[in-house]
């Protein structure tokens, strides 16, 4: 009996419960790549000397990673926000009318396939044992594992924006000669491998994704680039 336990029982791995981080992360590592090689090619094209490029590197790196920070912290906590008003009225409503709250969730549990009568003894069930948390779960759809964390959000895209810019930036240091050329075709490169990551952390086929990061990050630095052309011809 054990031994036939053991062959049906497996652990299953889903990738729903790092969506918060992982979103934040990949978003920000993605950032971090192509705003600095875009600003060190730009600014490279436009004739700046190697100082003022590492300099305009540096500052990029910095920016972008607070930026990063106070736009996930401040966009995710809103979504923290609407999710605890959410709440508060859902635990007001059952404690207002429990019985009717009761009614909508069989009704729920009736429109995902459930005959009537067991929805009833479904919805009965889970509500004496958690009725905001089978509300939140089913009604709402707020679940532990996707809630708002806007402190994470915000630290996981500011250390991987600043892990990310620190690429092109150490390229544009260690080849200064050919500062242009290095940074995008090492950018390209971390673009390529961050795309496969992403893919492999979310169980996903990663030849769409690496394609995706590595052409919008092509586009970007050449129109940078253009952008710096453009100004050097003026000067």
């Amino acid at each position: 009996m054990r031994a036939a336990f053991a062959k049906t029982s497996h652990r299953e791995r889903h990738t729903i419960g790092r969506i918060g981080w992982l979103r934040a992360a990949v978003l920000g590592a993605n950032d971090g790549i192509v705003s600095t090689a875009s600003l060190i090619v730009g600014v490279a094209v436009a004739g700046g000397s190697a100082k003022a490029v590492l300099v305009a590197g540096v500052a990029g790196l910095v920016a972008g990673a607070m930026s990063m920070a106070a736009g996930e912290f401040v966009s995710v906590s809103s979504q923290a926000d609407a999710e605890s008003a959410d709440l508060a009225r859902e635990a007001e409503e059952l404690r207002a009318d429990p019985a009717l709250e009761e009614d909508e969730l069989t009704h729920i549990y009736e429109a995902r396939g459930l005959e009537t009568g067991l929805a009833r003894e479904v919805a009965k069930a889970l509500m004496s044992k958690d009725a905001l948390a089978a509300h939140a779960r089913d009604e709402l759809g707020i679940i532990e594992l996707t809630q708002a964390r806007p402190l994470q959000a915000a630290l996981s895209s500011a250390t991987s924006f600043a892990i990310g810019a620190a690429l092109p930036l150490a390229t544009a240091i260690v080849f200064t000669h050919t500062m242009v050329a290095a940074v995008v075709i090492a950018s390209l490169i971390c673009l390529a491998v961050l795309g496969y990551l992403g893919a492999r952390a979310g169980s996903a086929s990663p030849i769409r994704p690496i394609l995706r990061v590595a052409f919008w990050g092509a586009v970007a630095m050449a129109v940078t680039a253009g952008a710096g052309l453009l100004f050097k011809a003026a000067g």
